[in-house]
């Protein structure tokens, strides 16, 4: 999902870009774990000692929940659409694409189960660019099996502890949030409250686009990513 940015990160910088857990060609998400744990390790493993964390959806609660466990690793920040762990509004969230996700469940139909999840107010936007569309159903059929782990055991990974949402102001790195106009209702719910909690945070919307940002309007984000994380070098 990050091929569109690497051509331009690479270069200006070292890029290193991971599948977490559970996904691509990670292990299963069969244990308990802490996806911010994860990144930690894979950056001790690989010597680095202070990066830049770019992150979207799961990877932007991560490179969150990253921060404050280890504020003197990180440099800069870059949330696109973020997760923030212990957020619990999800009332606004259309959830029909989930009627679809545990009929495909209970046929143990994994690619079902991925394609249900392209339904959803996050991915449906980005599924109306047809070779986005195509790309898309490709990494959601790569990552099946993600989901059929989720319906077998149930959600292992275990949030921060304590969770971000009630510690966003210890976060002072320079954080650039950038968020679709057509992003979920929750997702949006949950940029407003960052950039009112994490002290001299920016927004970028980027209009036309929904969850997806940097596959959906590629150019857009590269730019403001680009620019953000070169300021002051």
């Amino acid at each position: 999902m990050w091929d569109d940015q690497l051509p331009v990160l690479v270069p200006y910088f070292r890029v290193i870009r991971y599948d977490a857990r559970g996904f691509g060609r990670s292990g299963h998400a069969d244990t308990a774990f802490q996806a911010h744990a994860d990144l930690y390790a894979l950056l001790r493993h690989l010597d680095v000692s202070r990066a830049s964390l770019v992150g979207l959806s799961l990877g932007g609660r991560i490179a969150i929940d990253f921060t404050l466990d280890h504020p003197e690793m990180v440099d800069k920040l870059v949330l696109a659409g973020p997760g923030l762990s212990g957020w619990q509004d999800w009332s606004a969230e259309d959830s029909t694409w989930i009627v679809a996700a545990r009929r495909a469940a209970h046929a143990r139909d994994s690619i079902g189960m991925a394609m249900a999840w392209l339904s959803s107010d996050y991915m449906r936007p980005a599924m109306e660019q047809p070779l986005l569309a195509s790309r898309l159903r490709a990494i959601a059929s790569d990552n099946a099996t993600f989901w059929m782990t989720l319906a077998r055991r149930g959600e292992v990974e275990r949030d921060a502890d304590p969770p971000a949402l009630g510690r966003l102001t210890a976060i002072r790195v320079p954080t650039l949030v950038m968020v679709g106009d057509r992003d979920s209702p929750v997702i949006r719910r949950i940029v407003d409250t960052l950039a009112v909690r994490i002290i001299g945070s920016r927004v970028l919307v980027i209009h036309g686009s929904g969850h997806m940002v940097n596959m959906e309007r590629p150019a857009e984000f590269n730019r403001a990513a680009l620019m953000f994380l070169r300021r002051g070098r």
